[in-house]
Parts: structure tokens; C-alpha cells; sequence
């Protein structure tokens, strides 16, 4: 009874600790195409937790609007799909795999290994991300609710290209603080339910603030940019607008003023506020103090 209750029992964060160890080692010697093509569905995953969020949370035109913590609440906890689906199905996602700095910490993950990980897997996901959003374009999604879809994503896409560099940066580093917390936490489950679980909570919490995650905002913004750029005029007399009200909305400005400042905040989130932090706390080597042995001739009596 005892051995079964410790064998289903979650892992405790030392035993996490060394689970994100072997699970970074394996990562990072992933061989191009497997870890090329696992990096496509994970942009493609978290794309459709960011379609899942634009369609929960977009507003009929004169519609009444949730009250905004509600609507942002709810946004957050359908957006969890993306990275259930990541860690549930398998992929590779570049702001998970900031954790594999713990192995490379440790001396089990080369510095080539560890950027090689990061640059096929961060270009994977862009492309799966872009991918959907073409898809979703093409399926014209983006006219349900009388353009209620395509206004809230144009909404979205419009704001994120607006942050300041050093604000976005600051938004990134919060963002991917709790992405990097939720695979974390996952470390320590027995089961998908526990992982489904341990995920929703730091996700649903990281949209609901409002903080910035690089690889969900390659569907975000390119969604935006090609409702912007392709949409019909039916479409923009449905919503009210038009392509001129969305003068920042460029891919210049996705680049520069989100992606960019937007990525070094979640590599410094999750790389450091989390994978190097639970590391120096759990692996690191310390050296342990010789034992004091008693002088030649000593008596315990004495």
C-alpha cells in the first residue's frame, strides 16, 4: 500500500530538478528534422491556443463587452490548449526550452547544443505559427460574428506592436517566468492529468496580465498583419474600420518593436529567473566539509 501510494505520488522539485536534466540532454541531441518538425507543431500548437483565445474573447460590433478581468480570465485559461497540446502531444517550443540551460549548467549540453536547440526550434515555430495563421486566413475565421473575430484580432495585433522596447522586454520576462514555472511544474506529474493540471493556472495567469510571449505572438501580429492587408470591404464595413486606422500594424514594427525586445525578456525569464535559479538551488556541486576528526590521543571521557 505504501510502495503504491510513492510510486503514483508527484515528483519532489529535487526529483523535478533532475528530470529537467535528462529531458534537456534529450532535447538538445534531437537530430535536425525530428527536432525541426516537433518545433513546427509547437508553433502550430500554440497558434491554436491563440485562435482558441481570439474567438472566446472577441466582441460582436455594439456588442456588450465582459467585464475586463472576466474577459481576460477567460482568454487566459482557453490559451492553455497551446501548451497542453505542446507537452501532451510533443513538440518543441523555444520558451520551454529555455530550461535546457540547467543541463548545459551542469556540464551535459554543449554551448552549440544548447543555441543549435534555440535557433532550429525558435524558426520552427515561427514557421508553424505563420502556417496557421495562413490557414485560418484562408478558412476566412476572421468574418465569424459579423467580424467580431478579425476586429479582436486586429485589436490584439495593434497593441503589441505599440509597447515600448524596454517594456516589452520587461512583459517577455514575466511571461516566460511562468511559461518556464508551468513545464516545470510538469516535471513533477505522474499522469496527463496532472500535466493538463499543472499548466492551466501559470498560462491562464500570463495572458490575464497581459505579458508578452515571443512564439504566440507570431500568430498574433502576422494574423493582424494579413486580415490588414488582405481583407475584403465587406469585412471592413462590418467592423467600422479601416486599413488606415492601424498605421503602426507593420511587419517593421513586429520585428523591431515586439518579436525582438519580446524574445531577449523570455530568454532572460525563463533561462534565468527559473532554469538557473531551480538549478543552483538543486545541481549545483557543493563541496562538502571534511569530517573533523578527533586529535591523536583523545578520549571521549576527557
Amino acid at each position: 500500500m505504501a510502495e503504491n501510494s510513492i510510486r503514483i505520488d508527484a515528483l519532489m522539485p529535487a526529483e523535478m530538478a533532475e528530470r529537467a536534466e535528462t529531458v534537456g540532454v534529450k532535447k538538445a541531441g534531437l537530430d535536425f528534422w525530428t527536432m525541426f518538425l516537433l518545433s513546427v507543431l509547437a508553433g502550430a500548437f500554440i497558434a491554436l491556443g491563440a485562435v482558441f483565445s481570439t474567438t472566446a474573447t472577441a466582441i460582436t460590433p455594439g456588442g456588450a463587452a465582459l467585464p475586463f478581468g472576466v474577459g481576460k480570465v477567460l482568454g487566459g485559461l482557453v490559451f492553455s490548449l497551446g501548451l497542453i497540446l505542446v507537452v501532451v502531444a510533443g513538440a518543441e517550443l523555444f520558451t520551454g526550452n529555455n530550461l535546457i540551460v540547467m543541463a548545459w549548467a551542469s556540464g551535459k549540453v554543449t554551448t552549440a547544443k544548447l543555441l543549435r536547440n534555440w535557433v532550429i526550434v525558435y524558426i520552427g515555430n515561427f514557421i508553424g505559427s505563420v502556417i496557421t495563421a495562413l490557414l485560418v486566413l484562408a478558412a476566412r475565421q476572421y468574418m465569424a460574428g459579423g467580424g467580431a473575430i478579425g476586429l479582436n484580432a486586429l485589436s490584439i495585433a495593434n497593441a503589441k506592436v505599440q509597447l515600448g522596447f524596454g517594456q516589452a522586454i520587461a512583459l517577455g520576462i514575466l511571461c516566460n517566468a511562468l511559461v518556464c514555472l508551468a513545464v516545470w511544474l510538469t516535471f513533477s506529474a505522474r499522469s496527463t492529468t496532472d500535466k493538463i493540471l499543472a499548466i492551466i493556472p501559470p498560462i491562464s495567469a500570463f495572458v490575464a496580465a497581459g505579458f508578452e510571449h515571443s512564439i504566440a505572438n507570431m500568430y498574433f501580429i502576422p494574423m493582424g498583419l494579413l486580415i490588414k492587408s488582405t481583407a475584403g470591404p465587406e469585412f471592413w464595413a462590418s467592423i467600422g474600420t479601416t486599413p488606415a486606422d492601424y498605421p503602426m500594424l507593420t511587419w517593421g514594427n513586429f520585428f523591431v518593436r515586439n518579436l525582438l525586445p519580446v524574445t531577449i525578456g523570455n530568454i532572460i525569464g525563463g533561462a534565468l529567473l527559473v532554469g538557473a535559479v531551480y538549478w543552483f538551488i538543486y545541481l549545483r556541486k557543493v563541496e562538502k566539509p571534511a569530517p573533523i576528526s578527533a586529535p591523536a590521543g583523545a578520549h571521549g571521557d576527557d
